[in-house]
């Protein structure tokens, strides 16, 4: 394989008061740090995407929106996906939520982890969000990165306010054994799909 595999960071809320583009911009940091994948941070603010109103998901009919059509373009580049995930009333956000359903074919055989924050680490949206993942065909990995408890409320605005590289320590082996588990999904999702393309135009 000539190439790294791309992976997609993703900020999944949208709301003014968002605070995902603090632990986002840590994920890429410590990604960016390594020789094996190649990340691009991705704001789904920037997409103002529709709820879904499509007859079916793209599996099964092209999409009319140009709004999720971009956003399925986007998604398309990548082979792997790190998700910011906030928990919202034990769950992930309407705005993530929306955005996986404007999608289909664009998640399938790719792996997917997260950075998740909140009181409780946000275990409860990312339990969700990797049962949605299976759905569409994607490939949670094991480990993830979890901002919660006191590391949380430190660095949370609404809390201590502080730098994550306050609590970076507590973090860093989770990111590391995260990113070393999406790397090698990557790479074999990728190596198979070649395959898989391969066949099919023989």
């Amino acid at each position: 394989m000539s190439r790294n595999p791309k992976i997609a960071l993703i900020i999944t809320s949208t709301r003014d008061s968002r605070w995902g583009e603090v632990p986002a911009q840590w994920m890429l940091t410590q990604a960016q740090a390594r020789t094996d994948l190649d990340v691009e941070l991705v704001d789904l603010k920037d997409f103002d995407l529709p709820m879904f109103n499509e007859p079916a998901s793209n599996m099964w009919m092209p999409t009319s929106d140009e709004k999720a059509v971009a956003w399925q373009k986007k998604m398309a580049e990548f082979d792997g996906f790190i998700f910011a995930v906030a928990e919202y009333n034990h769950t992930i956000s309407g705005a993530l939520k929306n955005a996986l359903d404007q999608a289909y074919n664009e998640w399938v055989r790719k792996p997917m982890t997260a950075i998740a924050y909140g009181s409780m680490g946000a275990t409860r949206a990312l339990e969700h969000l990797r049962n949605i993942a299976v759905e569409l065909q994607m490939v949670p990995v094991r480990n993830a990165v979890h901002i919660g408890g006191a590391d949380f409320f430190k660095v949370h605005p609404m809390g201590g306010g502080a730098p994550i590289s306050e609590v970076e320590e507590n973090l860093l082996p989770a990111a590391k054994a995260t990113l070393d588990d999406l790397a090698w999904w990557a790479r074999a999702t990728m190596a198979a799909r070649d395959a898989d393309a391969q066949k099919a135009a023989a």
